[in-house]
């Protein structure tokens, strides 16, 4: 995972592609134990803050995250 000393204390740990939860949950499967792995559906292919990607990802991200 991206920062493994975040992600131990996440509830929630979401991914973009099925793809990515399954790798992240054969990988990391001791520390995803009590924690919500969540595919977003969104695929791959947005370069970093593209503004399409920004917008799905808040849309998304929303329904699982309360801030």
């Amino acid at each position: 995972m991206a920062n493994h000393r975040a992600s131990s204390r996440a509830d929630v740990v979401l991914v973009m592609e099925k793809s990515h939860r399954n790798k992240i949950s054969k990988r990391y499967k001791e520390q995803l134990k009590g924690k919500r792995l969540v595919c977003l559906d969104i695929p791959d292919i947005y370069a970093r803050m593209d503004p399409d990607l920004v917008k799905l990802l808040e849309a998304r991200v929303k329904r699982h995250v309360r801030f």
